[in-house]
């Protein structure tokens, strides 16, 4: 199977890296196309004020290409330049960090793999509930096994699949569940700082309240010690609210025409 491997981490994250050993292990044709640095959060963000560059990584069994822009840059970039031939799917992760809930909005990781998808592409985004991995070796090694099975083969187009890791080692895991992303939001807040001239600066922190997680959704279920699996697909179309519309909009341009 031939893969364009992304993530938002950075080239040299530990998710990528490992991730990277698990597919060409499992006898994969792997094409690493990744930001060279951290690019978290970023969103479904590209680059149209500037030239990219692409820096070659060779080390330690791994290869890859470093790009100068965003997790969408590198997908946009790579499926129309630099891939040596069309994937089978585009992978993106894996993620330091769970993308549950709103995060998929926020994601770098999900844009990536959504890029792929938006292109006509097979796609998934691979998350992990830890901040601070060392060691992903495992969850790669599953992801190789999960991507054997073809489970894009029955999502629509444009489908995303969205899998995320629970922070244990992969042998501890309860199970894969299938479920939809939670719609509950953080709280949000700014911590406040000094820099070393007495200028403050904020920090964003924030925490999703437990009181507000559905038990059937993937924030709980992932911190339960399941897998989560979550199929996305991106119609931003309010189709309840534009029926409601509807019988208003035509009042109002019966109005004018009189």
């Amino acid at each position: 199977m031939r893969i364009l491997l992304t993530n938002d981490d950075g080239i040299q994250a530990v998710g990528i890296r490992d991730l990277y050993k698990g597919l060409v292990a499992a006898g994969h044709e792997v094409t690493v196309v990744a930001p060279i640095s951290e690019q978290s959060a970023v969103g479904h963000a590209i680059t149209i004020a500037m030239p990219l560059r692409v820096k070659e990584f060779s080390e330690n069994g791994f290869k890859g290409l470093g790009v100068s822009g965003t997790p969408a840059d590198c997908v946009k970039l790579a499926l129309t330049t630099l891939c040596p031939a069309p994937p089978d799917v585009v992978v993106s992760g894996i993620n330091a960090g769970a993308n549950v809930g709103v995060d998929i909005i926020y994601s770098g990781t999900v844009s990536a793999a959504t890029e792929g998808a938006l292109m006509g592409y097979p796609a998934v985004a691979v998350s992990h509930d830890d901040y601070a991995p060392v060691n992903l070796t495992g969850q790669g090694r599953y992801v190789a096994d999960f991507l054997a099975n073809r489970p894009w083969e029955v999502a629509p187009p444009r489908c995303v699949l969205n899998l995320n890791f629970p922070s244990c080692p992969v042998d501890e895991v309860k199970g894969l569940r299938l479920c939809p992303p939670t719609s509950a939001v953080y709280n949000d807040w700014y911590v406040t700082r000094q820099d070393p001239r007495g200028r403050n600066y904020y920090w964003l922190t924030g925490v999703i309240p437990p009181d507000a997680l559905s038990p059937d959704t993937d924030r709980a279920i992932l911190t339960e010690g399941y897998v989560t699996l979550t199929p996305l697909r991106f119609d931003f179309t309010d189709r309840d609210t534009m029926e409601r519309l509807a019988g208003r909009v035509r009042a109002a341009a019966g109005g004018q025409a009189g």
